[in-house]
């Protein structure tokens, strides 16, 4: 039996306690559905929302009780990850021809490293920003919050981490052609288009997309990767901001003379992060525990 249809077996059996008047619903040829097609019926139904809500919920317990090492190590390699995001665009965009259509077709190049990341389960902080809310929506205390801040200021730095040193490896090796290394600074410099107060709303735009997908993945089962596709492909070509993802750039930036760090800083990543936590946490996680605290 496959691990999909496993899990739909067991949903079916929670879902059992609440759907009881199936068991009784005669069709009308009336005979009478029988306990296989009950089940069935439940297993090609979609999750109900308080299933969804309770998933993201353990998950972000799981990972606030993780190791700090863990989640450092798992943080960096999100980082790390993460750039092939700005290489597969940069690969993308160099060998299309110049044409109207073809950022919209470079942009897909941009969710290759979210599903490197979240197909393979790495801490990355923009998920973090609506699975680590919901338990302490759930259960509002100091030693949830304390758990929130040390998972959102260890994955946080990570990433930066693993941003910086594949920034550093781009800048200062060989493993890049000129002409793609000069594809990934060309989209690199379009961070640069936009005042402080624009890049703020564009990350809240950003937050709430990567917390749909976190919201949307475990009812997805196996079209999970196209989820991961549409959401990010959305950002890119929304041209929303994403704090680690932008980081990529906003460090390749840096480390070849066309930004300086302090201007990095105060001009990207507070704006961009406040829109993130704003967008992943403010709306998407307060909204999706509205939808559901009277069922809970």
């Amino acid at each position: 039996m496959t691990e999909a249809r496993q899990k739909r077996r067991k949903q079916a059996h929670d879902n059992k306690a609440v759907q009881p008047h199936l068991r009784n619903r005669r069709p009308a040829s009336n005979k009478q559905i029988t306990d296989r097609e009950v089940e069935d019926i439940e297993e090609r139904s979609s999750p109900r929302t308080p299933v969804i809500y309770e998933i993201v919920r353990r998950l972000g317990e799981e990972e606030m009780a993780r190791p700090a090492v863990s989640l450092w190590w798992s943080g960096v390699a999100a980082g790390i990850s993460i750039s092939f995001s700005l290489l597969a665009q940069a690969i993308l965009q160099t060998h299309l021809p110049a044409a109207p259509w073809r950022p919209l077709v470079a942009d897909f190049g941009y969710s290759a490293g979210f599903v490197m990341v979240v197909m393979s389960r790495q801490q990355l902080f923009t998920e973090n920003t609506v699975t680590a809310v919901l338990p302490i929506m759930a259960a509002f205390n100091v030693a949830n919050v304390q758990k929130l801040a040390r998972m959102w200021s260890v994955v946080f730095l990570a990433n930066f981490a693993g941003t910086l040193f594949a920034a550093l490896f781009c800048t200062f090796t060989p493993v890049l052609t000129p002409e793609l290394k000069n594809g990934m600074l060309e989209i690199s410099r379009q961070i640069m288009d936009h005042g402080w107060l624009d890049m703020f709303f564009r990350a809240v735009a950003a937050g709430y997309l990567i917390a749909a997908m976190v919201w949307l993945i475990p009812s997805a089962e196996s079209a999970q990767f196209y989820v991961i596709i549409l959401m990010t492909y959305l950002i890119s070509a929304g041209s929303f901001m994403h704090i680690v993802a932008g980081s990529v750039e906003a460090f390749l930036l840096v480390l070849n003379g066309e930004l300086q760090w302090l201007a990095m800083f105060t001009g990207f990543v507070i704006p961009v992060l406040a829109g993130n936590i704003m967008g992943g946490t403010a709306l998407f996680a307060l909204i999706a525990y509205a939808q559901v605290m009277k069922e809970i």
